[in-house]
């Protein structure tokens, strides 16, 4: 169907029948709106491509896909489709675009999320819901779709409590999901439920669709998904190499019962799992002890599991021929026997014969019937050994079935060892290599077949033999990412990141890798352990005190610390003048780093000026360094005159007096 070409903005009438009403829902890739079909006068859902989107064919190929999908499936718990169409828009840039839309039965209700945020489960709700997603997924499986996303969004639960599987946005056929559907290198559906071989990119299959189902009885039962983590790639590796909790150790109301079959449910090998959904079913009515009343069929709470689950291919009933105006019918009802009431005797009525009794029989005739009874026993008997010597030698004439081997147990022993013995079982060596974490190099991993499968002489058994792990490359651009980042880069790879050390850096800022162990860029097996050195974003101050000031500021500009430097000066008299006598931060002490360190280094103290000595002082009487200055002659008493104190000429002083 196709429409007239409209506006986004418009209200509109989709193929002239469906109003399109209030935006009820939105996905990945398109909104759902309530809507009502004007032609039978109901209630719908119209499920309609994003604009946006409507211009990437991929994205219109999903859509159409799940529109295919979905109509090709009639069941009481998968919300049903009634129609499909394209709507011609008119885009914000005013382009014309072609809108795929899905119109849909319209389900009032709360989804399975809904259910779960509020609280709102208890163990047998929590059963019967579940009952309800796998009677859709098992007829899903039945007619060769795989869903790949159920989650809690995606189921719906009614008003009258029946379970609507809903979005089969991303469903392919079986026999075309050998094709990984990828996005941006995701694989599409959510992480949360993911099974194992979606999140390793490989093949699904309907038992994908049960470790789904089991993520979600999981979290119906527990409030929580079995594995949680800090990004969408960190959920994925643990549903890959990791076991989740028992749901008992979250909710001690969860049976051992519930346990072992989620446990089960959850393996990580899809051969280990349920293999329909009719098995999950039955182990959970099983856990159940009771019936779980209404989830799969009909809403009504006083429904129960009545019906017996019919065999794999009888599922379909071919209707009844119908006979024609002049024959009978094909099947004619047989006439009722009557049943004889206990205690009550039966009265046998007489068998009548078209012949006398043996009184009334001639004497000779009585002779030749007794001939010919003879004759006929005896030709019976040869008849009889005739048959019984012809198939006695027919049976003897065959073959003996061929003798078969056993394909002997060679795991964990050396190819020589191993290729003895098969070669003493009498069969043919085809060996291949194989990269295995547990199974040394040159040691047997597995036989294909496998050990003990039955096959006749000369088979040829392909002997897997172990190459060692397979070597990782630790990639040298980590540096300097954040820790988070390069733990679940290392994981990617299939390396363990077990240990996280912190050391001081100039140049790493903080919580970045500077470095791991074994060091970036070498080779490792495959599944090593990695342990992360992280940047604390810090330095350690060093030892300056002592240092001259050139030696202190070159200790601050190494490669490992990197610290601007300022300098204060003060007077000190006890140590060499450029010595540094303190930091700003002590020594061995972490620092941010880019911090200024002050340093203070010695400085000799000013030397006290002398005053100058006097120009006119007495003969012989000049000043002691330290004395202050004699005062002038004309500024102290006059001197005193020749004739008041006479000094004694040399002439006149007394022989005896001793030169000075």
């Amino acid at each position: 169907m196709e429409g007239n070409t409209r506006s986004v903005s418009e209200a509109r009438l989709l193929s002239d029948r469906y109003r399109v009403d209030g935006l009820i829902g939105r996905g990945g890739m398109a909104d759902v709106h309530a809507g009502h079909d004007t032609r039978l006068g109901r209630p719908v859902a119209i499920k309609l491509l994003r604009s946006d989107l409507a211009r990437d064919p991929s994205f219109q190929s999903r859509f159409r896909r799940e529109a295919q999908a979905v109509a090709a499936l009639n069941h009481p718990n998968i919300v049903g489709i009634f129609d499909t169409g394209e709507e011609r828009l008119v885009d914000a840039a005013g382009r014309t675009v072609s809108a795929p839309f899905i119109v849909m039965e319209y389900v009032t209700g709360h989804t399975v999320r809904q259910l779960i945020t509020d609280q709102r489960l208890t163990i047998d709700i929590a059963l019967r819901h579940a009952d309800g997603v796998l009677a859709a997924l098992q007829y899903s499986h039945d007619v060769g779709i795989v869903h790949r996303d159920i989650k809690p969004a995606n189921v719906m639960v009614t008003d009258e409590g029946t379970v609507k599987v809903m979005d089969f946005g991303i469903a392919r056929a079986l026999e075309d999901t050998s094709a990984t559907l990828t996005q941006t290198q995701a694989v599409l559906g959510t992480a949360a439920y993911l099974s194992p071989e979606q999140a390793r990119g490989e093949r699904v299959d309907a038992r994908s669709d049960l470790y789904s189902a089991a993520c979600l009885v999981y979290e119906m039962l527990t409030g929580r998904p079995p594995f949680q983590g800090d990004s969408a790639v960190s959920v994925a590796y643990q549903h890959v190499r990791e076991l989740p909790p028992a749901a008992s150790t979250v909710n001690p109301d969860v049976s051992p019962a519930l346990d072992a079959v989620l446990g089960r449910a959850l393996q990580k090998d899809r051969r280990d799992r349920f293999q329909d959904a009719g098995a999950f079913r039955e182990a959970l009515r099983a856990t159940a002890g009771h019936d779980l009343g209404a989830g799969a069929g009909s809403g009504s709470h006083a429904d129960s599991f009545a019906t017996e689950l019919l065999p794999r291919g009888t599922r379909r009933l071919a209707a009844a021929p119908t006979a024609g105006p002049n024959e009978a019918p094909a099947t004619a009802a047989l006439p009722r026997t009557a049943v004889p009431t206990p205690g009550a005797t039966a009265t046998p009525e007489p068998l009548v014969f078209g012949v006398g009794t043996n009184d009334d029989v001639h004497p000779e005739t009585r002779a030749r019937r007794r001939a010919w009874l003879i004759t006929g026993i005896v030709a019976l008997v040869l008849v009889l050994g005739a048959v019984a010597v012809y198939f006695t030698n027919i049976l003897a004439a065959r073959p003996a079935p061929p003798t078969t081997v056993a394909v002997p147990a060679v795991a964990n022993l050396s190819q020589a060892d191993a290729s003895t013995a098969l070669a003493n079982a009498d069969l043919r060596i085809r060996p291949e290599r194989a990269n295995s974490t547990t199974v040394k190099d040159g040691y047997a991993i597995r036989t294909e077949p496998g050990t003990g499968a039955r096959v006749n002489p000369g088979t040829p058994v392909v002997l897997v033999i172990s190459s060692g792990p397979a070597s990782v490359a630790l990639p040298e651009n980590l540096a300097g990412r954040s820790a988070d980042q390069v733990r679940d880069q290392l994981r990617q790879l299939g390396l363990d990141p077990v240990q996280t050390v912190f050391k001081n850096s100039a140049t790493v800022s903080g919580g970045a890798l500077i470095d791991t162990v074994p060091s970036l860029g070498k080779k490792v097996p495959a599944g090593s352990r990695v342990d992360l050195v992280v940047s604390t974003g810090k330095v350690t101050m060093p030892q300056l005190v002592g240092l001259t000031e050139a030696q202190a500021r070159e200790q601050l500009a190494a490669a490992d610390v990197a610290l601007p430097v300022t300098v204060k000066a003060a007077d000190n008299s006890v140590v060499k003048p450029g010595t540094v006598t303190g930091q700003s931060a002590p020594a061995n002490g972490n620092v941010d780093q880019g911090s200024t360190v002050t340093i203070t280094v010695a400085r000799a103290p000013a030397q006290p000026t002398p005053s100058p000595s006097p120009s006119a002082s007495g003969p012989g009487s000049g000043p002691s360094p330290t004395s202050s200055p004699s005062p002038s002659p004309t500024a102290s008493s006059p001197s005193p005159s020749p004739t008041s104190s006479p000094r004694p000429s040399p002439t006149a002083s007394s022989p005896s007096s001793p030169r000075r």
